[in-house]
């Protein structure tokens, strides 16, 4: 989806609205698949958030079908939802500290884990394999689940995928692995990765027209 509002003052979860920033990107992301030609059968799976719903409608003449599935919204982060990350620390040092030690199982109090989120998205996942062009217009957590099963990565990396916003993801199946390929737009927005303690930011590399990588993990 586009930059949120949320996004945009660094809160977690809830259901703000797309920025200004993020309209532009919904606006810019239709001109892009127009002129993709995608072939007809494009259908679009996008979660019940607003921020997701807003993004996912601009688009909605390009496709032959669009669902709003809660099934791809983000991540609970129960008693969290709404907190900046300095809010969570200062609030709840020891849940903050259980939670940099190990992401992937960490569950939020009254919220998920990335482990649960890996459950709830199977179906999907599993439906995904069997269509041919489907766009997912979700959050970052989930797109790192459907992310790390198509390009193979395992549950100690998943929760630190980088998944950008105002970026386009394209899986393409290959015999025995997946292409993937990321269009980032040059339109702001901020940046919502947290790198895991001793690594570094991921670096993209520039195509003229937008940032091109392949599978840079």
């Amino acid at each position: 989806h586009g930059e949120s509002e949320y996004n945009r003052i660094g809160r977690l979860g809830g259901d703000s609205p797309l920025s200004a920033n993020g309209i532009e990107y919904a606006k810019k992301l239709r001109e892009y698949f127009k002129a993709e030609k995608i072939p007809g059968d494009l259908r679009i799976w996008s979660s019940q958030k607003i921020r997701a719903a807003q993004t996912a409608q601009q688009l909605s003449d390009l496709a032959v079908h669009i669902e709003f599935l809660k099934v791809l919204d983000e991540i609970d982060a129960g008693i969290c939802e709404g907190l900046t990350y300095t809010d969570f620390e200062e609030r709840y040092p020891k849940q903050f500290a259980d939670r940099d030690k190990d992401k992937y199982h960490y569950r939020y109090p009254s919220g998920e884990s990335y482990e649960d989120l890996v459950g709830r998205l199977e179906p999907v996942i599993m439906e995904l394999e069997r269509q041919s062009n489907v766009l997912v217009v979700s959050h970052q957590a989930i797109l790192r689940c459907i992310l790390a099963y198509f390009d193979n990565k395992n549950y100690s990396e998943l929760p630190y995928l980088n998944v950008p916003l105002h970026t386009v993801i394209k899986l393409t199946p290959k015999a025995y692995s997946c292409q993937v390929e990321m269009f980032k737009f040059i339109i702001d927005a901020v940046n919502t990765y947290r790198t895991k303690k001793g690594h570094q930011e991921p670096v993209w590399e520039k195509s003229n027209e937008a940032t091109l990588c392949h599978s840079p993990w």
